[in-house]
């Protein structure tokens, strides 16, 4: 990724400008039940600020007594999360902390998650949603050649994908969106969500535009963090899936099949060991480090870091790169072993849409 330039005066003093008017407008209404089952028995989980872009504000994630359903609360209004999604290349950790907290997976695991559908016939058309520049549908090709991708992302960067011929139609938005979800209905054979349910500010309506645009007997393939994976009580904030202030939900495995068998699907294969993605310890050590070193620059920081601070920054970033390396080795080399632990951070689930 090439270094981002640094930002200029202008952008500065609309940021300043801005946070000026504060960050409360940023938040909804703190809600007092659980939005998944309503119960009223809600525990903090944690409070955090935005460890990865330091950006202003606190981010407080619940957790409820009843059915275990996390979620940020109070959640981003829709002017916060537009306030938090942009400028997304500033502000953030460069080189292998970058690619340590941006872990998804590479072309292994894309090929690995496009397997998993083999077992149900070669599908004619796949919709990948929040496909970003696709880089799941060019490896799923591999395994599914004569299958025809889409892609669907709220960014522009779906139509770059496009461009570079990794998917055959862009589609930019939500599927959520009225003439999105009209234009798709009924056309596609899978739909595939990968990391992309916990961003969703409702996660029962975005399950439910998924299905709509299934053809009857087509298949919903979801990949999301495991809030019930082990590192999250063992790390706290610094656990990478937390992902504040952009995770909004982190729902526990039975609360989603519930929710598919009760839209009227059939699970037909779930698998906890696959999806781990083996980033946790190294993760949170980037985070971390990312946290204790002085700040890189950003547009909403007031004023640029002084030249001390950026040659510490980048000195003490080139000397902690072998621990962070060494630690995300020592993680891939026990992932087979952690995958079929509870310490496995991720899960899949297939539903099949019933005729």
């Amino acid at each position: 990724m090439p270094p981002t330039p640094p930002p200029t005066a202008e952008r500065r003093a609309a940021y300043a400008a801005e946070l000026a008017r504060g960050t409360d407008r940023f938040h909804e209404p703190r809600r007092d039940d659980c939005p998944w089952c309503g119960s009223t028995r809600l525990r903090t989980r944690l409070r955090t600020p935005d460890l990865r872009r330091r950006r202003p504000g606190t981010f407080v994630v619940d957790e409820c007594g009843d059915c275990a359903h996390a979620f940020q609360n109070p959640r981003l209004t829709p002017e916060g999360l537009a306030f938090h999604q942009r400028d997304p290349r500033e502000g953030v950790p460069d080189g292998l902390a970058e690619r340590l907290l941006a872990a998804r997976g590479g072309a292994g695991h894309h090929r690995s998650a496009a397997r998993a559908m083999l077992p149900f016939g070669e599908p004619e058309s796949w919709l990948d949603v929040g496909t970003g520049l696709g880089y799941f549908p060019a490896a799923a090709k591999e395994v599914h050649p004569y299958t025809s991708f889409d892609g669907l992302d709220p960014t522009r960067r779906v139509e770059r994908a496009r461009a570079a011929g990794r998917v055959e139609e862009a589609h930019v938005g939500r599927l959520t969106d009225g003439p999105v979800a009209t234009r798709l209905r009924a056309r596609y054979d899978v739909v595939s969500m990968f990391h992309h349910l916990e961003h969703s500010p409702e996660p029962r309506e975005e399950l439910r535009a998924a299905l709509a645009v299934l053809r009857p007997g087509g298949h919903l393939l979801v990949e999301v963090p495991d809030p019930d994976c082990a590192f999250g009580a063992l790390l706290g904030k610094w656990w990478p899936a937390y992902g504040q202030p952009h995770h909004l939900h982190l729902v526990p495995l039975p609360n989603l099949l519930g929710e598919l068998e009760a839209l009227g699907c059939v699970v037909v294969a779930t698998d906890r060991r696959a999806p781990h993605v083996p980033h946790d310890l190294s993760g949170a050590l980037a985070l971390a480090l990312g946290r204790a070193l002085p700040g890189p620059d950003a547009p909403w920081r007031p004023a640029p870091p002084t030249p001390l601070q950026h040659t510490a920054r980048r000195a003490l970033g080139r000397a902690a790169a072998p621990l962070l390396a060494s630690t995300a080795g020592a993680e891939r080399l026990l992932a087979p072993l952690l995958r079929r632990t509870r310490f496995s951070n991720a899960y899949r689930v297939i539903a099949r849409k019933e005729p």
